[in-house]
């Protein structure tokens, strides 16, 4: 393949690379698909942490097509793959060109963008000339200003046409940001045969325990005053302030893994916390016919990460404006609120992320257009707060009432009839 002039693995001030977290950010629609499906990588090495963490991702019955990149052979990359043993060799298949290739349900490029505007439009539309309906190609640049030639202004532009996704990996050299892109509509019931996506928002700490990024840099914060303070008041015991504060601070952002139920009737709790009321109710604002409606109050020591009580496809969302009573009273109705609704198989499912007394910040990083796994992570609320889960009245069930402790991502709240 000749190697495209926007495809490039050095920027204006050295080397980029792809390191081990991007690569698994940029092939994350790859592993979270569950049914077979054929993937391409284009731009291909045998030394690659994109190709490494493709291979991982597959799952029996899928296929992946290598594009090597210009540097390297068609030969080598064979070798390298026949290298891998015959289960991997089975399912993945190297061609000369990029012209030999089959549409895929996921292409991803495995060099970051890093030429000018044009060269990275005409990539991206080549890119995407072979996607299947509602396939998603997946690209990264440099997230460092000045490291391009105008790649990483394109790629906001198609993201904001096209975007599905969008992640900033910090722990690459340099930072990268990872575009996710769908050029046709997705039919929300593929949603049902989705995993959670990985996120390098969630950052690790154990196996079974994560921090939300929020919490880092809010730690970070904290740290870097009491070295200010420390520095510039030797004699001082001010810097412990900041310094006692940082752990948790950093504990109101954690952001432990979860077991989703696999019951497909199931509807899962978005939060957790104690569930306020169970009630049927009216509101035009998300359509006709009567909804069930299951508020949940999160404290300042609850996880406050959200996640889809669904499976289904984001298709609308909006801030609605309002004050910042507490989230346990009823004026709280009328705090300012972010409204996620999504398409289902069951029909539209709303989830209100609610400000509280304290809360001021509601994070959403689900756009419109996004396809969202059952308890898959969408966004935050920063300290006390609540979070409801609208529901078709006839069509579920509540499984939770009043004063019971949930969940997110676990709890079963409700159940499709």
């Amino acid at each position: 393949m000749t190697q495209s002039p926007a495809v490039r693995t050095s920027g204006r001030s050295g080397p980029v690379r792809i390191g081990e977290r991007a690569a698994r950010t940029l092939v994350s629609e790859l592993a979270r698909i569950n049914d077979p499906k054929a993937a391409l990588l284009v731009g291909a090495t045998p030394e690659s942490a994109v190709l490494a963490a493709a291979i991982d991702a597959l799952l029996p019955g899928d296929t992946l097509t290598l594009v090597p990149a210009g540097s390297t052979s068609s030969t080598a990359l064979r070798e390298h793959v026949t290298a891998q043993g015959r289960w991997v060799a089975d399912r993945v298949r190297v061609v000369d060109t990029l012209a030999e290739a089959e549409p895929a349900a996921v292409v991803v490029a495995g060099e970051p963008l890093t030429g000018t505007a044009d060269e990275t439009r005409a990539t991206v539309e080549g890119l995407a000339k072979y996607l299947t309906d509602g396939a998603v190609l997946s690209v990264a640049t440099t997230a460092t200003p000045g490291r391009t030639a105008g790649a990483a202004a394109e790629l906001d532009r198609q993201g904001a046409l096209y975007g599905v996704g969008v992640d900033l990996v910090l722990r690459n050299t340099p930072p990268l940001r990872v575009y996710r892109l769908r050029h046709t509509p997705a039919d929300a019931a593929s949603a049902a045969g989705l995993a959670p996506a990985y996120r390098p928002s969630s950052v690790p700490l154990t196996r079974g325990m994560h921090i939300d990024s929020n919490g880092v840099a809010a730690a970070g914060i904290a740290l870097g005053l009491a070295a200010v303070a420390r520095a510039t008041r030797p004699k001082s015991k001010l810097w412990l302030l900041p310094a006692l504060a940082a752990a948790p601070v950093a504990a109101f952002f954690r952001d432990p893994e979860r077991d989703v139920p696999e019951d497909p009737s199931a509807v899962v709790a978005s939060a957790d916390g104690r569930v306020l009321s169970v009630q049927r109710l009216h509101d035009e604002r998300f359509g006709e016919g009567e909804w069930l409606r299951i508020a949940v109050f999160l404290s300042v020591l609850d996880v406050h990460v959200n996640r889809a009580p669904v499976a289904g496809k984001v298709v609308d969302y909006f801030v609605a404006d309002g004050g910042f009573a507490n989230a346990m009273k009823p004026a709280a109705e009328h705090n300012v609120a972010a409204y996620t609704v999504l398409d289902t198989a069951h029909g539209t499912v709303v989830v209100a992320q609610r400000t509280g007394l304290i809360a001021r910040r509601i994070v959403q990083r689900a756009p419109i257009g996004a396809l969202l796994a059952r308890g898959e992570r969408f966004g935050l609320i920063r300290f006390g707060s609540r979070t409801d889960v609208y529901l078709p009245a006839d069509a579920a069930e509540p499984l939770v009432g009043p004063g019971d402790k949930v969940v997110g991502g676990s709890s079963v709240i409700a159940r499709w009839r």
